[in-house]
């Protein structure tokens, strides 16, 4: 297979195709753009002419196993372009041919895609490889919105890098539906993702049916949403919220994957995040005390007990799950076990005697044994978090190394296979900008750029071992994805950046490249129906200073696209100023900006007005985390109304403060402040001692303010309520003493642990003279 330059030969396809296509706008004259294709195939070839397809064109298929892929392509062109040729054995006019050939001698899902004015074939040694070739051709067919498809002609060959591409979908904490699911898997196909990861476990729902043990799903799939959330606003009545599959469900999912060339690995998570499958069975628990399903989150005390009675129900549950997946791995979790529960139970602790076992970190590593055990006598194999390797590992069980890649380069060099998934660069419940209009998610930021940097081979593994290397996946935990669009937000494009890291040549793979690609998969996915997010292709805005004259303001995309502004309230167009160095605008100010490719904004414009009043204000996504302290921040949403949007808040959970940065103090004689307040719905296992409170001077606590920082001297303090107004909120307003002058560092804090509610801070405003 030829490999040799692909990216120079996908810039010099695209500046013989691609002028007048991309985006509509480029001409010949223009810089050569490569050609949009994602992931990047592994060789190309450009070749002289165009193909045209249209709803004449036959689709050649013999078998039936072409027919098929032949029969997808059709239906995906039709949803991409609105028309579906035919699928025939045989014709006289020109047409695409989808031939398997068990000669073709590029390996597993391998294609060998060849299009020239005469026709075009896709050839392949198995039906995944001619899938991934139809999905290519697709990507030629959707170079832009409308006209006559025009195919370039060229000569493509290609092959994954990795054999597991893989994503983790979560519907243990917010559940997802069969159709969702199926959604989820469309769009991995169209990235050429072949794994699905399925976290049916954990301790906020049992999300499967297990007919020899129905209380699993009876008392272990339902759970009553925090505060106002669990209130049915009708009736006034609890609201549990629930969701599990059928195993007939189960079948559908995994046969509909399949038809997707998609492997559906299960994960049972044992010992730890065992609340929901507790609750249901008390006598499973290291505890007594009773056990419901949550909608806490965070890390979880109870565990299964290590009785063989509770092995053998372990046991039981895997069996009765084999039959629904047939691939080769099931995963069985492993992570996060804190063994408070086991070091402070008697029968464990006699059970680890009787096993001969030094402490609990063996005591885990027998439980996995003896799993990864039972899962060998029956033809899979097991796969753990990276917290597996903690104790004795079986020789066949495979790591999915969450907490970086040490765990994986450790487990490499012991011989065991790796799925790559770090929370540092694949965890796609991150935020993925700084842009206030982001969802709720994590504290950390992983940008696209980040994810599309990471490297799943380490750095210094031996290359003798770096086939243990499986591959690659992102994990999507949904503690705070409470719909669907928020999970396609979180998903895209994030995901087309991970599809190129797992299928495309290390040494194929350019950032600079991908962004120029990537505003043509955006129209792929508004005519698939995939709903990326917006805030990537957004401006930001960073207020740098300001005064009663004016402001000056910085304007910046997350990735770097060209900024086009206006300031006269009109909407910014091709042929606006583009952004170059900070503005400097008189008061009032009114900004417009939009990222712009190829001459087409990415996204809407986003719009500012500063004046005098709008300056003494700022919002919780403007203020600061307390400098100097260990920040777990968090953005994180109200708990009513129980359907449709609520409030979202920034708030730092280890120590609830705010700082207001270099707040001009001049003429200020009072801080007003609008808090709300909210479930404290967190279990923090041993980072739990870190939660920081100050002290409460009165019944309720207070609101206190000090200037220059945290640290400095309290310059202002009103008590708080017992509760907030019916709307959730308390207007605040708390004078200064003394007065302060110039730019101050103002900290705001609540004092007193309120658990388990919150306050939380939505709005400061400075109020002067």
């Amino acid at each position: 297979m030829t490999r040799s330059n692909p990216l120079r030969r996908l810039c010099l396809l695209g500046a013989v195709v691609l002028a007048g296509t991309l985006a509509g706008t480029a001409t010949a004259s223009a810089p050569a753009q490569p050609l949009p294709l994602i992931p990047m195939p592994a060789s190309l070839e450009p070749l002289r002419g165009q193909f045209a397809l249209d709803a004449d064109t036959p689709l050649l298929a013999a078998g039936e196993a072409e027919r098929t892929v032949a029969a997808q392509f059709s239906a995906l062109l039709e949803k991409s372009r609105g028309i579906a040729p035919k699928v025939v054995a045989g014709s006289r006019r020109p047409g695409i041919r989808f031939r398997l050939d068990p000669a073709h001698g590029g390996g597993r899902e391998s294609y060998l895609l060849e299009v020239a004015p005469g026709g075009a074939s896709i050839t392949a040694g198995d039906q995944a490889g001619l899938f991934y070739g139809a999905v290519t051709l697709l990507q030629l067919a959707t170079l832009d919105e409308s006209g006559p498809i025009r195919l370039p002609a060229l000569r493509i060959e290609d092959a994954p890098r990795f054999p597991w591409r893989g994503f983790m979908l979560d519907p243990a904490r917010h559940f997802w539906s069969v159709e969702q699911v199926k959604q989820v898997i469309d769009a991995m196909a169209l990235h050429k993702l072949n794994t699905l990861h399925w976290h049916l476990t954990d301790d906020q729902g049992w999300r499967v049916e297990i007919r020899r043990h129905p209380r699993l799903v009876e008392a272990g799939s339902c759970r009553l949403p925090a505060g106002d959330g669990a209130i049915d606003p009708a009736s006034g009545q609890p609201r549990p919220y629930c969701g599990h599959y059928t195993q007939e469900q189960v079948r559908e999912v995994v046969a509909y994957a399949a038809q997707h060339h998609i492997t559906v690995v299960p994960e049972f998570d044992v010992p730890g995040h065992a609340t929901a499958a507790i609750a249901a069975y008390p006598e499973l628990g290291s505890t007594d005390a009773p056990l419901r399903p949550t909608s806490e989150w965070g890390v979880f005390p109870n565990l299964f007990n290590t009785e063989e009675a509770t092995l053998a129900f372990l046991e039981d549950v895997i069996a009765e799950l084999l039959p629904l997946f047939p691939g080769r791995y099931f995963h069985i979790g492993g992570d996060e076990a804190v063994k408070d529960q086991w070091q402070a139970s008697a029968r464990v602790q006699t059970r680890m005697r009787e096993l001969g076992l030094a402490d609990e970190t063996a005591m885990q590593a027998h439980v996995v044994h003896r799993l990864a055990a039972f899962l060998e006598k029956h033809g899979k194999r097991a796969i753990g978090w990276d917290e597996i390797l903690d104790g004795e590992l079986p020789a066949g069980a495979a790591v999915m190394s969450w907490r970086g890649t040490e765990g994986g380069l450790k487990a490499a060099r012991l011989g065991h296979d790796v799925v790559m998934a770090p929370v540092s660069a694949l965890y796609l419940d991150y935020l993925q900008t700084g842009s206030p209009h982001e969802p709720p998610g994590r504290p950390a930021t992983i940008t696209l750029q980040q994810v599309y940097g990471f490297e799943p081979v380490p750095e210094g593994l031996e290359p003798e071992r770096q086939h243990h290397i499986l591959g690659v996946q992102a994990n999507l935990w949904t503690e705070h994805t409470r719909s669907f669009e928020r999970l396609q937000h979180h998903m895209f494009p994030r995901l087309a950046a991970l599809a190129e890291v797992a299928w495309s040549p290390r040494q194929a793979r350019d950032l600079g490249s991908f962004l120029q690609r990537l505003p043509v998969q955006l129209q792929r996915y508004r005519r698939w129906g995939i709903g990326y997010a917006s805030t990537p292709f957004q401006v930001d805005v960073e207020l740098q200073d300001e005064s009663d004259a004016g402001v000056r303001v910085a304007l910046s995309n997350p990735l770097g696209y060209e900024i086009r502004y206006s300031s006269d309230g009109s909407a910014p167009t091709a042929a606006s100023p583009r952004y170059q160095a900070p503005l400097q605008l008189p008061l009032p100010a009114r900004l417009q900006a939009a990222a712009f490719f190829a001459g087409k904004p990415l996204a809407p414009a986003r719009a500012w007005h500063w004046d005098a009043a709008s300056l003494l204000t700022r919002s919780d996504e403007q203020l600061d985390a307390c400098r100097g302290r260990a920040a777990l921040r968090l953005r994180l949403e109200d708990d009513g109304p129980a359907e449709g949007e609520r409030a979202i808040f920034d708030t730092d959970i280890f120590y609830p403060c705010w700082q207001w940065t270099a707040a001009r103090l001049d003429g200020v004689v009072a801080v007003k402040v609008r808090a709300g307040r909210i479930p404290y719905y967190f279990q923090l296992a041993h980072d739990e001692p870190h939660r920081r409170f100050e002290p409460a001077r009165s019944a309720h606590g207070e609101l206190d303010v000090h200037a220059g920082g945290c640290d400095g001297q309290r310059v202002a303090s009103v008590p708080l309520p017992a509760a907030p107004d019916a709307d959730g909120f308390v207007e605040l307003e708390a004078p200064l003493a003394p007065a302060l002058s110039g730019r101050q560092d103002l900290c705001l804090r609540f004092t007193g642990d309120t658990r388990p509610q919150m306050w939380v801070v939505d709005r400061v405003t400075l109020e002067r003279r």
